[in-house]
């Protein structure tokens, strides 16, 4: 039997005997594990499990830091923190306009914006080296981090790079219609204004592929995130990263394709937006990559089949010739 496939069955039985458990948390436990860090004059709300440990034996050496999607919040990752956070510190904020963050009317709220505060918040965290995490919206804020790192542009080194269902080639996208009227520059204020929980509950379980794995309470949690500081007077701001997705196509594709960081492409196979067909042309792109499968799996794995999910991520801490299928 080879050493791959002996590895391989150690880690299935693992997760199969430990960490199959039942995991609930509200958003308002979640808002009390974090803090708010104040970066370019903007209150971002953060949580840093290496916070909450009082010896430096007890901290993990790695250090992941995650970037998470739209229209959520960082409580996209209640379920898998505390598996991360044995292998990792995990560093994770709500980007502004989103979740518990500042919601100001103000702000253009541009990937590029975007990324400005998180790597000045990494930078006021003295971080140095790290593994980055990026899922649907925050692959495109990854994307341009990655524009910076290959100009020699950046204070921290990334050292692994794993990317999650994230539509960064829009052209293969299969946007909702929703997501089509809140970016529109004419009609999307007024959309947002529209929007109500039965739409938003509607919507949000359309992209999972088992709707029976949310419940009304995760989602009327994710939905008290949006309104939270009037977020929906903003949430048609939010929207315009499709509209940059086309702008800087070319700037951040090329930052794949260039980039020389390894990297793990952990994509839910069914999902309905970002479909299939971007894991398949990113993982032809990207030079030094592998590709894993979460099967039967919608758009948001981390919460839809967090064991599986996270199997893929403890994958990562492996060199394995294989494209794996969990």
């Amino acid at each position: 039997m080879g050493s791959n496939l002996v590895i391989s069955k150690l880690l299935n039985f693992h997760y199969i005997v430990f960490r199959k458990i039942n995991r609930f948390m509200t958003a308002s436990q979640w808002k009390s594990k974090g803090e708010y860090i104040t970066v370019n004059n903007q209150k971002l709300f953060v949580i840093d499990t290496g916070l909450n440990t009082t010896k430096d034996d007890e901290k993990p050496e790695k250090i992941m830091v995650i970037l998470h999607g739209y229209p959520t919040s960082s409580y996209d990752y209640y379920k898998v923190l505390p598996e991360l956070a044995l292998h990792y510190r995990v560093i994770v904020h709500d980007h502004l306009g989103f979740g518990f963050s500042d919601k100001p009317l103000d702000s253009s709220y541009s990937l590029l914006e975007q990324a400005d505060l998180a790597l000045q918040l990494w930078k006021q965290l003295g971080l140095k080296k790290v593994t980055l995490l990026a899922h649907d919206y925050g692959t495109s804020v990854a994307t341009e981090i990655l524009a910076r790192d290959n100009a020699n542009e950046l204070d921290v080194e990334i050292e692994k790079l794993i990317l999650c269902n994230g539509s960064m080639h829009i052209e293969l996208s299969q946007l909702r219609t929703i997501q089509k009227l809140l970016k529109n520059k004419w009609v999307g204020n007024y959309v947002a204004m529209l929007m109500t929980y039965p739409i938003f509950k509607k919507n949000l379980r359309n992209v999972y592929h088992d709707a029976s794995k949310v419940t009304d309470k995760e989602l009327k949690d994710m939905w008290n995130q949006i309104e939270y500081n009037q977020g929906r007077k903003v949430i048609h701001k939010l929207s315009q990263y499709i509209n940059e997705r086309y702008t800087y196509w070319d700037r951040w594709i090329g930052a794949l394709k260039e980039t020389k960081i390894d990297t793990k492409i952990i994509w839910a196979k069914n999902d309905p937006v970002a479909v299939a067909a971007i894991a398949d042309l990113i993982a032809t792109e990207i030079p030094n990559n592998q590709l894993y499968w979460v099967e039967n799996t919608g758009h948001f794995p981390m919460l839809e089949n967090p064991d599986e999910w996270i199997k893929s991520v403890s994958y990562t801490h492996l060199t394995l010739p294989t494209i794996y299928s969990v």
